[in-house]
């Protein structure tokens, strides 16, 4: 069972209007089918850069990545064919993980260059976990890659709270949950858990070809 933080920080970092705007000249934005990992493509096959993580423990490799506040992904699926592709310029880069800091880089990519981010997150002396009177929420989300949030802190990854060993413990009462991946609309509602009680949420979210999600 993985317990809560909910006094965890969100950063949200503004999206790169060059970039990602209807009107950017000559830029073309690919989605990975299998893996809803975004990749910017500058047009007529212009070079690109790639960032590559690197992480020590399982909390690190579990952690959430923004780029230029976009939602790639969790750490250790941002490779092979999930990997990530940059185009020329500068990006801000946030890594975040329940009970932890959240690590904010900058970094300069150039064409065909190759970054490595080393993922060494900080203890948050600040987080706050539930006490003994917890609920267990167990979540089965589709897509398992989706970012979960709980009163607007990023608490993990759809894959932390499901299936037979995998669940999230909140302190009772009322909270805003919300789910959200690119691509698809995000899904939000208040939940009400009871004390030591357990539930379970079934949450599948909707494709959509139109916008991306932002947290």
């Amino acid at each position: 069972m993985r317990p809560l933080t909910l006094s965890a920080a969100v950063l949200v970092v503004s999206l790169l209007s060059t970039l990602f705007s209807a009107g950017s000249a000559g830029a073309e934005f690919k989605v990975g089918a299998a893996s809803g990992a975004l990749a910017a493509i500058p047009a007529q096959s212009q070079p690109t850069g790639e960032v590559r993580f690197n992480a020590n423990n399982q909390d690190e490799r579990d952690a959430g990545v923004w780029i230029d506040g976009n939602y790639f992904g969790y750490v250790k699926e941002l490779k092979g064919d999930k990997k990530v592709l940059l185009a020329p310029g500068e990006h801000e880069i946030s890594i975040r993980e329940d009970g932890y800091k959240d690590l904010v880089k900058k970094i300069a990519i150039a064409p065909g260059d190759i970054q490595t981010i080393d993922v060494v997150l900080e203890e948050n002396p600040k987080a706050i976990y539930p006490g003994d009177d917890a609920a267990e929420l167990r979540l089965d989300i589709q897509p398992k890659r989706a970012a979960v949030f709980v009163d607007g802190a990023y608490i993990g990854h759809g894959g932390d709270f499901g299936g037979h060993f995998h669940s999230m413990l909140v302190a009772p009462g009322k909270h805003q949950l919300k789910v959200t991946l690119n691509g698809y609309q995000s899904y939000e509602t208040q939940i009400n858990p009871v004390a030591n009680e357990k539930a379970r949420m079934k949450i599948a979210l909707e494709k959509d070809s139109d916008s991306a999600a932002k947290p």
